[in-house]
């Protein structure tokens, strides 16, 4: 993968897709004043250089009855590479943390957890999370509202 520089359009173009996944080619050459095809391929590019990771839809949890967000911080009994790993790959399988962060200080990972209802939360709490390999202690913050969720990083144009 060769590394590229990024231009004004590539910006904008970075800018408009973070903004909107699904915004169509013609509409996002538009945006960044250049005709579809060089667009595509500029695209293309930035995808292939690893600057766009993907494409996802963002869905509101409490739409799919997850009314519960939960951010825990967890420490473990040992910081040894294998075990960061072990432990990294357990939070993969569980289908409620949702983010798992490794972090320098007090805390080894900041986890971000969804589920359905207290009793659910508990439940995972419990039966997984602070009965898990490694782990020496769990603080969880319930989630009380969201003032910012804003994707990816800022893309200045200019």
């Amino acid at each position: 993968m060769r590394r590229i520089k990024l231009d004004k359009i590539d910006r904008k173009i970075l800018k408009d897709l973070q903004a909107d996944g699904r915004i169509t080619n013609v509409e996002l050459a538009k945006r960044a004043g250049i005709s579809a095809p060089p667009c595509l391929r500029r695209v293309r590019a930035l995808e292939e250089n690893g600057f766009i990771k993907g494409y996802h839809a963002v869905i509101d949890p409490q739409s799919m009855g997850y009314g519960i967000t939960v951010f825990a911080s967890v420490r473990l009994t040992s910081q040894a590479e294998s075990d960061l790993k072990a432990f990294e790959e357990t939070c993969r399988a569980w289908p409620l943390v949702r983010e798992c962060h490794m972090l320098s200080g007090e805390v080894d990972f900041l986890l971000r957890i969804v589920a359905k209802d207290w009793e659910s939360y508990q439940k995972f709490l419990t039966e997984n999370l602070t009965s898990a390999s490694n782990v020496t202690s769990v603080k969880t913050m319930p989630l009380v509202r969201t003032a910012k969720a804003e994707p990816g990083v800022p893309v200045d144009v200019e």
